[in-house]
């Protein structure tokens, strides 16, 4: 990424009778692959005056260098850019996953309204770059509404959709989300964690750090399983799930003590 600047960048001049309204504008960046940003998306990356970025407790160098290739590629002009260092996540291990969940934004929510506050001036549009899809499974956008919602002045929220880890996946193994007149659910793995819902034949699960598909009744159940999707790192693995599942297992396990991360999602479809 760009080097952080601690100076807020200076205030573009606006047409006479124009507002001089603040813009925050949420671009998907899709899942892994720099080509998978929307025209819309480069566009929004070019008319951005600052870049917020949010740096995960621990996120390592690849993380980051993949934001800098983005930006790079699909911006022709310097950005400045604000680093945001995210507080640490503690519901992984709190006793109330609720509430755990809703300390974190709220300290969110507190250090993104003092940096745009500190470094987004009027008339000015600052971005965040989000991977996936701003609207799934995705904390951003809610944390943002907030932040415009609470100030002094007139803050714009604009959504530039991504393509998500779901439509990724799909893509990925060459089958359609959904089958003829059947629903979808999406699903984070704690939901799961019982067996898939018996009214249901097509679920999507995301954030599975524990491996809960290794742990389900099996029983005529397929899955479809990425890790890093749009990367070169890319690992797809499907089948019978009571065939697959320790594979999977393995695969993940070896794969996030290479690299010491893992950005996985999967399908569970019913035979």
């Amino acid at each position: 990424m760009p080097a952080a600047v601690p100076a807020r960048p200076a205030a573009r001049t606006l047409p006479e009778g124009t507002s001089a309204s603040r813009e925050l504008v949420l671009i998907g960046i899709g899942a892994g692959d720099p080509d998978w940003i929307t025209l819309a998306g480069v566009r929004a990356l070019e008319q951005l005056d600052v870049l917020f970025v949010v740096l995960k407790e621990g996120e390592l160098d690849d993380l980051v260098e993949a934001r800098r290739v983005l930006v790079e590629r699909h911006r022709s002009e310097p950005l400045p850019v604000v680093e945001l260092q995210d507080p640490p996540r503690p519901w992984r291990k709190a006793p109330d996953y609720d509430a755990a969940v809703a300390t974190w934004r709220a300290q969110r929510l507190e250090q993104w309204t003092a940096a745009v506050s500190e470094h987004l001036g009027a008339g000015q549009t600052g971005g965040f770059l989000v991977w996936g899809d701003p609207s799934l499974y995705e904390s951003t956008l809610a944390i943002v509404q907030k932040l415009a919602a609470a100030a002094p002045d007139l803050i714009d929220v604009r959504v530039i959709p991504g393509v998500s880890c779901v439509h990724a996946l799909t893509a990925a193994h060459r089958v359609p989300l959904n089958r003829q007149g059947r629903a979808v659910q999406i699903l984070p793995a704690r939901l799961i964690a019982g067996g898939v819902p018996a009214d249901v034949d097509d679920v999507v699960v995301m954030l599975d750090g524990r491996e809960t598909f290794a742990s389900i009744d099996p029983t005529g159940l397929d899955i479809y399983w990425g890790a890093y999707l749009g990367t070169p790192d890319e690992l797809l693995i499907s089948g019978p799930l009571a065939d697959v599942a320790n594979e999977i297992a393995e695969v993940r396990r070896a794969a996030l003590e290479r690299k010491g991360w893992v950005f996985d999602t999967y399908l569970l479809r019913r035979r």
